[in-house]
């Protein structure tokens, strides 16, 4: 559970170093919880 936290922590942290409009935002967000989620279910097999 602590790896999750970290890397939406740090995925969060890039997203919002990476993007320079409120759409790229928008996309970097999604696209971190998708990498969370992802993790998570491979963490739940």
């Amino acid at each position: 559970m602590r790896k999750i936290v970290l890397f939406a922590v740090l995925a969060a942290s890039m997203a919002v170093a990476a993007c320079n409009t409120v759409a790229g935002a928008g996309r970097d967000v999604t696209d971190a919880g998708h990498a969370v989620t992802n993790t998570a279910d491979d963490a739940k097999h």
